[in-house]
C-alpha cells in the first residue's frame, strides 16, 4: 500500500456512516493522521505519495484512526495544535485552541499597537482560565513590550502553558497563577485588559456537543445552568482589578451578547462593543472601565 493509497483508505474510513463521530474534515484529518504515523509534515507527505508503507507504518495508521472514529480529536491525537501560527501542546487537561478565539489576541494588539513606546511598556494584561496558554503566549509574543499574566483553577492546564510558555522561550516572562479567577492573584496588582474565554456552554447542552468536544474538559465548558456563571462572576469582579480606562474583553457565545451586555452596564462597564468571528457572528464582547 502507497502513501496514495493509505490517505485514500483514511478518508473512506473517518468517512463512514457507521461511527458516531460527527467527522466533518476527513481528508484532513486523514492526512495528518498519516504523516504523523509516517513521522513526516503533512508538507513533506505530497512528496512521499507513491513511497510503499512498511507493516508497522500501516499498523500505526490504522491504531490512529481508531481513536479518531471513537470521538477523539486531532489535536489530542497529535498532542498539538496551531494557534496564531505557534504550536502548542494540548491534551485532555486544556481545550483546543480555535482560529475564533485568535480574535481576542487580534483586538488587544489593535489596541496597543498603535500606543507610544512609553505606553507600551506600562501595559499590564491577565488572560483568566488561560488553559493551553495559547491567549496569554500569543499576546506576549505578539506584544513583548507588555506584563502578561495567566491564571487557571487546573494544576494539569497551568502545567501544559508554562510548557507551551517554556518551548516558545518566554516563560520567564509571564506570571502564571493558580486559583479561581481572581482569587488566584496577589494582591494590589491591577490590569490595563482582561481577556478571558471562560467556561460558557449551558450545563445541559454539553451531553449534545460533538464527541471530540465532550472529551474536552468540562471545568473549561460547563458554564452553568446558562452558560453564565462563570462569565458573571468575571464581570462582577474584573473592575477591582481594572485600571480606569481599562478593558474586559470576553468570548463567548453569539446568543449570550445580549445578556452579557446587560451585566457589563450593570457593573459600570461603558463603551461596550462586540467583535465578529470568522463566520461573521458576534464572538467577543469588550467594555471599558470609566
Amino acid at each position: 500500500m502507497t502513501v496514495r493509497e493509505a490517505v485514500a483508505e483514511g478518508k473512506r474510513t473517518l468517512r463512514s456512516p457507521y461511527f458516531n463521530a460527527q467527522i466533518t474534515t476527513p481528508d484532513l484529518d486523514a492526512s495528518l493522521l498519516l504523516a504523523e504515523a509516517m513521522q513526516l509534515s503533512k508538507e513533506e507527505l505530497i512528496t512521499h505519495w507513491e513511497k510503499p508503507l512498511t507493516p508497522d507504518t500501516h499498523k500505526k495508521f490504522l491504531e490512529l484512526l481508531e481513536r479518531r472514529t471513537s470521538g477523539e480529536c486531532v489535536a489530542y491525537i497529535l498532542g498539538k495544535k496551531e494557534f496564531r501560527d505557534l504550536e502548542f501542546f494540548v491534551n485532555k487537561s486544556v481545550l483546543v485552541p480555535r482560529p475564533d478565539t485568535e480574535l481576542l489576541v487580534d483586538t488587544i494588539s489593535q489596541r496597543w499597537g498603535n500606543s507610544s513606546e512609553a505606553g507600551k511598556n506600562q501595559k499590564r494584561a491577565l488572560d483568566l482560565c488561560t488553559g493551553s496558554g495559547a491567549i496569554a503566549i500569543s499576546m506576549k509574543h505578539e506584544m513583548p513590550y507588555i506584563e502578561v499574566w495567566a491564571t487557571d483553577i487546573s494544576e494539569e492546564a497551568l502545567e501544559t502553558a508554562k510548557a507551551n510558555a517554556r518551548q516558545h522561550q518566554i516563560a520567564e516572562s509571564i506570571r502564571f497563577c493558580q486559583g479561581h479567577l481572581f482569587e488566584a492573584l496577589p494582591t494590589g496588582f491591577t490590569f490595563n485588559a482582561i481577556v478571558s474565554n471562560p467556561p460558557y456552554i449551558p450545563s445541559d447542552e454539553i451531553a449534545r456537543l460533538p464527541p471530540e468536544v465532550q472529551m474536552e474538559p468540562r471545568l473549561a465548558l460547563d458554564g452553568g445552568r446558562d452558560g453564565l456563571e462563570i462569565i458573571r462572576e468575571i464581570i462582577t469582579g474584573a473592575p477591582d482589578y481594572l485600571e480606569p480606562g481599562g478593558v474586559l474583553l470576553l468570548e463567548a457565545s453569539p446568543e449570550q451578547m445580549k445578556s452579557i451586555y446587560a451585566e457589563l452596564e450593570k457593573n459600570r462597564f461603558t463603551n461596550i462593543k462586540t467583535y465578529n468571528d470568522l463566520s461573521q457572528m458576534k464572538r467577543a464582547i469588550e467594555g471599558a472601565m470609566p
